[in-house]
């Protein structure tokens, strides 16, 4: 039996993805699967490994003793690499390229994916990402496409960076996200893009809570649709 819905929630790097899954996730009392983290921490045993992250050959050697973990640490999400804790390490910018091109590698999706469908059969999950509604659990009971402008997901993505003493120019980060959103966007395998039934949510000039009550109404919708 379920424990509850499966919702999805995707959106391209800065639109508040992880802020508002968290929130509703404490809030509905759901597990939250962070699948973003899961490339990165795949880019980060790449990188470790000396493994291109265009080198698909390699990286399926490197998948077919990946381990993965996503667990809860005095309430905080933490990503684990063979039992170590990479949550801070995977965080650098460098990672943000680094997952962007593993997961247009086949075995790293692949691998990825039955992670997650792993954690998620059982339901009452919060799952966000780039192709959750898409690909991962185009079952899902609600969908969502959380979006905003480039200029306001390069500032978000410095004041996150600031907050953690690190120096960026926002320039740079600009045009990080722009690359970014292009590479996400036009790989052959699994391309950023809402699902066809995804409720779109511009977050541009909505406050986190302000998204995360938009998501609750749509949910409590659902919710009363599937009783």
């Amino acid at each position: 039996m379920k424990r509850g819905c499966i919702i999805a929630i995707d959106g391209p790097s800065g639109a508040g993805k992880s802020t508002v899954s968290q929130e509703l996730a404490r809030r509905l009392n759901y597990l939250y699967l962070d699948t973003g983290a899961m490339y990165r921490a795949a880019a980060l045993q790449a990188k470790r490994l000396g493994v291109s992250w265009d080198d698909p050959q390699e990286l399926a050697r490197m998948c077919a003793k990946l381990e993965i973990d996503l667990v809860l640490k005095k309430g905080k999400p933490c990503t684990l690499l063979f039992g170590e804790d990479v949550s801070e390490a995977i965080r650098m910018p460098e990672m943000s390229m680094g997952a962007s091109r593993v997961s247009a590698q086949q075995p790293v999706r692949e691998k990825l994916w039955e992670l997650q469908r792993r954690i998620g059969r059982e339901g009452g999950i919060v799952a966000e990402g780039r192709d959750i509604g898409t690909v991962v659990f185009p079952e899902a009971e609600c969908k969502f496409y959380l979006d905003a402008t480039p200029e306001v997901r390069a500032r978000r993505r410095c004041e996150e960076l600031r907050g953690k003493g690190l120096a960026v120019d926002y320039t740079s980060t600009l045009e990080e996200v722009q690359k970014r959103d292009r590479d996400d966007q036009q790989r052959a395998l699994a391309p950023l893009r809402p699902a066809p039934d995804a409720v779109i949510i511009d977050s541009t000039d909505l406050t986190p809570d302000e998204v995360v009550e938009v998501l609750l109404r749509v949910v409590a919708e659902a919710a009363g649709r599937l009783r």
